[in-house]
């Protein structure tokens, strides 16, 4: 009796066999470092105890860059091929304010709560040696919701998000019985802030004036990637806050925990994603007024006025660090999607979820298909939490390696992951 084996099947084979074989130096963590993954995936731990990481690059040699919350820029450097960093070095008179970090080539990119900053980087050099140059600058900063996530296009376009100092333009912001305030305000709160900026850092160094405004309507988006196969910008905006406490008549606390996506959009030149006037009910798969602008959990603006989401993600599981996968290490499931981190969110109000790295598919012309799943879980630790503070772990940096491998980096427990794929 002969033995057929189907062409799709050989070659899934070997996928798995040359996966295993780049991943078999890795050392995976005992309980993969306290998470959970799919079969066939390990993780190692990187480096642990650096602090509050919020953002996460890694270089085409491997060197992983952690933007370290009071501690500045953390180089992390494997030297035997194990999976854990046998070299941790900051970055000498790296800032520790903000989040965006990046790596385009012969520079390492880094954002502060004001402007974008690059550093020369020879090939296979740990730590820049010459002083940071500005790229971006003069970018608002009123404190609340002021961190600089950016990402690149192929043609090495700097895309930057400003967001919003507010939660819904409401006055008194947060506050009982806040209202909005007039299109012609919101209008002009829209010029400064709640959009992206585009830059060309052959330009070095441009205002935000000097930028393209090239999308509005943003509350915060920390969740910022680049398709190169469909030529696009994509990103995942942090849904408004307390409902409830604006309208308590109108809005429960329940409903507030978990009737404001986490919205996942396209974000085409020129679009307006509806802040501060809307929010989109996960539940009820509907764009409604907030309760600041006559809101009442049943009225919404016209269809049509704003886009809907590609995925109303659950409320408050706060989306951070965004990263395309163009790898071949992992399963083709994989390859040309998304992946997305949430690290939870004070405004669930005890009943807290996300925690996760989720997985976002794309079709071959690199269009998402609408579906999304958790990946790695087990961040938050056992059992339920009251609070983000409880967490054991909120994973926020998010970045793919050269190899094929995910590193995932937490802004609570200041741990970092290098998830890679060894076959079931």
């Amino acid at each position: 009796m002969s033995l057929r084996i189907h062409r799709p099947l050989l070659l899934a084979l070997a996928m798995a066999g040359v996966a295993s074989v780049a991943a078999a130096a890795l050392t995976p963590a005992p309980d993969n470092g306290g998470i959970s993954l799919p079969g066939g995936f390990k993780a190692a731990v990187v480096a642990d105890d650096l602090g509050g990481i919020r953002g996460i690059a890694v270089a085409p040699n491997g060197d992983v860059y952690g933007r370290v919350r009071g501690r500045g820029i953390v180089a992390m450097r494997d030297t035997d091929g194990d999976g854990t960093a046998d070299i941790v070095e900051t970055i000498p008179g790296s800032t520790g304010e903000g989040s965006g970090i990046g790596i385009q080539p012969g520079y390492l990119y880094y954002s502060t709560n004001s402007g974008v900053f690059r550093y020369a980087r020879a090939a296979g050099e740990l730590l820049p040696s010459g002083e940071p140059e500005a790229v971006a600058t003069d970018l608002s900063d009123k404190g609340q919701h002021n961190a600089k996530m950016f990402t690149f296009d192929e043609y090495g376009m700097l895309y930057v998000e400003v967001g919003s100092p507010s939660n819904a333009l409401g006055v008194p912001d947060r506050a009982r019985g806040a209202q909005g305030v007039s299109d012609a305000e919101v209008a002009k709160f829209l010029s400064e802030h709640g959009g992206v900026w585009k830059f060309d850092p052959s330009k070095a160094p441009q205002t935000q004036q000097q930028g393209e405004h090239w999308s509005t309507g943003h509350r915060h988006i920390l969740a910022l990637a680049w398709n190169p196969v469909s030529h696009t910008l994509f990103g995942a905006m942090n849904g408004r806050d307390t409902l409830d406490v604006i309208n308590p008549d109108l809005f429960s606390k329940e409903y507030n925990a978990v009737r404001v996506a986490e919205e996942f959009h396209e974000l085409k030149k020129g679009a307006n994603l509806g802040w501060p006037r809307t929010f989109y009910d996960p539940i009820g798969n509907k764009r409604l007024f907030g309760a600041e602008y006559g809101g009442d959990g049943k009225k919404g603006p016209p269809a049509g006025s704003y886009p809907d989401p590609i995925i109303a993600f659950p409320a408050h599981w706060a989306p951070m660090q965004m990263a395309y996968y163009g790898g071949e290490q992992f399963p083709e499931t994989y390859r040309g999607g998304l992946f997305q981190a949430f690290h939870g969110s004070w405004n669930r109000q005890g009943d807290q979820k996300g925690y996760n790295v989720s997985f976002i598919p794309f079709d071959a012309s690199g269009r998402p298909t609408g579906e999304w799943s958790v990946f790695a879980d087990g961040f938050m630790g056992t059992g339920q939490i009251a609070s983000p503070n409880d967490a054991a772990y909120r994973p926020m940096g998010l970045a793919a390696g050269p190899d094929g491998s995910l590193y995932v980096g937490s802004d609570h427990g200041g741990r970092v992951w290098r998830i890679f794929y060894i076959g079931e």
